[in-house]
């Protein structure tokens, strides 16, 4: 099995960024719940030593639910590492649709980075207008975005990659980050809205959320532009 690598971080901070960040979200054929983006910067000293109980992290789809939490928690506690969420709701991606609202969710995760982390000491100029075209950030960032196109709306360097969490390390941190933040709204979810089974598919369509979605018709955290959802709307 391949597993991402640090190769590209390391490369990157060597010609002259200051902050590498990986960005994924999760949850975009969920047929209910909101989608779930994870923005991760890696610090430099990070590279400098080894890390055992970050050895064989991957993509998320590929790691067990035992695995991913076991992940996780490392994340968290290694102070290299800093990261943060941003979601979007059924209704935002009922009115703008999937794609829009994941890309909404990735500008507010990166902008929550460089807030939270940086802002306190000014060294970051952030331009939030798409109308001004001037500003540049005072440090020198790249975002490595997993997928094939580029976010708009931000002025920092973009890197996108194709499978990026399978290839990336801080992609593939970003995807388990985002994923298991994402299962636990969606176990919660299934408290506040029994039947559908949120707690076991997590918003996905498996035959058994069809038909339950078609017995029960939607509740409000489906996404009402979604296909199964609409037709059930109807029947």
């Amino acid at each position: 099995m391949r597993l991402p690598t640090k190769t590209l971080e390391q490369r990157l901070l060597r010609s002259g960024y200051r902050y590498v960040v990986g960005v994924d979200e999760v949850g975009m054929g969920c047929l209910a719940g909101p989608v779930f983006v994870s923005a991760v910067v890696v610090g430099k000293k990070f590279f400098s030593r080894r890390h055992k109980n970050l050895g064989w992290l991957r993509d998320s789809k590929l790691l067990s639910k035992s695995q991913r939490e076991k992940f996780f928690k490392a994340i968290k506690n290694e102070k290299e590492i800093h990261y943060e969420i941003a979601f979007c709701k059924p209704k935002t991606i009922d009115k703008l649709n999937i794609y829009q609202a994941a890309r909404l969710a990735m500008r507010r995760a990166i902008l929550k980075i460089f807030n939270y982390q940086f802002s306190i000491i000014n060294e970051l100029s952030i331009n939030q207008s798409t109308n001004s075209k001037n500003k540049e950030p005072k440090i020198k960032t790249i975002i490595l975005v997993d997928g094939k196109t580029k976010i708009k709306g931000l002025d920092f360097d973009q890197m996108p990659i194709v499978k990026g969490d399978r290839k990336v390390f801080a992609i593939a941190c970003a995807s388990i980050i985002a994923k298991v933040m994402r299962d636990k709204t969606m176990m919660r979810y299934s408290k506040k809205f029994p039947g559908y089974g949120f707690d076991k598919h997590k918003g996905y369509g498996t035959e058994y959320h069809k038909a339950q979605l078609v017995s029960l018709g939607p509740c409000e955290i489906h996404r009402k532009s979604f296909t199964p959802v609409l037709k059930s709307l109807k029947i």
